[in-house]
């Protein structure tokens, strides 16, 4: 076992992760973005139509220090869609802007129907 794995956040995260199609990780809530980048997110995946968690890790630092490890980006928001990694905020733009999310996107409403 590595580093990551032995973290008492890795088990949560995963779940999280594996229970959420579109989990973010972000600076605020829904109900109240604390940036920028998080209120594009919430507004993107609003308006596309899709179900998706976003939780606030401002407040517990050491989830959040864990969370720069396990994906290797520094920054926040931080968007698993259907598992995986994609980035942040500008990457999920630039994918949906390319064409590249949508299809998943789809997918993910044709299930939660």
């Amino acid at each position: 076992m590595n580093a990551i794995e032995t973290s008492p956040f890795y088990n949560e995260v995963e779940r999280e992760i594996a229970e959420n199609p579109i989990m973010i990780y972000s600076k605020g809530t829904k109900d109240f973005p604390r940036c920028g980048f998080t209120m594009r997110l919430k507004d993107t995946f609003e308006q596309l139509g899709v179900d998706f968690v976003m939780q606030d890790v401002l407040d517990n630092p050491d989830k959040r220090l864990f969370l720069n490890e396990y994906c290797e980006w520094p920054t926040l928001p931080k968007v698993f869609v259907q598992g995986e990694f994609c980035g942040g905020t500008d990457i999920v733009l630039e994918m949906l802007q390319k064409g590249e999310l949508q299809p998943i996107l789809e997918k993910i409403k044709a299930t939660s129907i």
